[in-house]
Parts: structure tokens; sequence; C-alpha cells
């Protein structure tokens, strides 16, 4: 099998991204999917909604923003956590302190970046992907 039928018949990695900045949103999905093997499967303005699309588009990782309405994103992760305990959790904020990555980690959270710092997304997901965690600590 040649290396482009082989790349073909790989299924992307599904990526679910969670945001309430559509904006934000739409820069995570463009700068997700400059890699050929990912896909953002599904995209959420809430962390209510967050938890209800995880459970409909079944992604291989969440990429999940702190500040959102309804729930916020270490309320999300812990119900995200709870009921698909498999599926590894990045979370990005404006907001990250040495107390909110302690709180993250102890959801089960298995990293998290800086929106100030976003080029570090592409990093932290491939970290992830691979069974690792990615704190800046």
């Amino acid at each position: 099998m040649s290396f482009v039928a082989a790349a073909a018949a790989v299924s992307p990695v599904r990526i679910l991204v969670a945001d309430d900045n559509d904006l934000m949103r739409r820069c995570l999905r463009n700068l997700l999917e400059q890699k050929r093997t990912w896909e953002v499967c599904g995209e959420a303005s809430n962390g209510r909604e967050a938890v209800e699309r995880v459970a409909q588009s079944t992604p291989a990782l969440v990429v999940l923003d702190f500040q959102m309405p309804e729930m916020n994103g270490l309320e999300a992760a812990r119900e995200i956590r709870r009921r698909s305990p498999e599926v590894p959790i990045l979370m990005v904020t404006l907001h990250m302190s040495p107390q909110l990555e302690d709180q993250a980690k102890r959801i089960g959270i298995r990293g998290a970046c800086d929106k100030g710092d976003i080029g570090r997304v592409v990093e932290a997901v491939e970290t992830l992907l691979h069974h690792g965690t990615y704190y800046r600590s």
C-alpha cells in the first residue's frame, strides 16, 4: 500500500472545540485543522453545550475554554470526565493561574494552555493524543 493510500485509510482524529467566543472557536478550528490528520468534529459555545456535544460527536479530544456561560470549563470538564473518562481534555484560558491549574489537574484535565500563547495548542494536543500531560509548570 502506498503512503498516500495508507494516509487516506487512517481516520482523522476528531476534536471538539468549546469556547464562548466565535472568533476564538474559528481560530482554534483553523489552527487544529492545519494538521491533515485532525478534524474539528463539533463546536460548543458554552459548557453545557460542550457536555452535550461530547455525547453526540464522540471526539478523541476536547479543547475547552475556562470562562464560558451556563457552565464554566471546570464544571463542564468534571461532567465530561464523569460521562467519558477516556476523552482527554485540554483547557485553554486567558486566566491561567497556579490555583486554576491545580483545580484542573484534580478534575482530570490532562493539559492547559494560555490563550496568550495560542501557538502551543498544537503541541499540547499532540502531547495529549500521545497519552501525556501538558502543563507549563
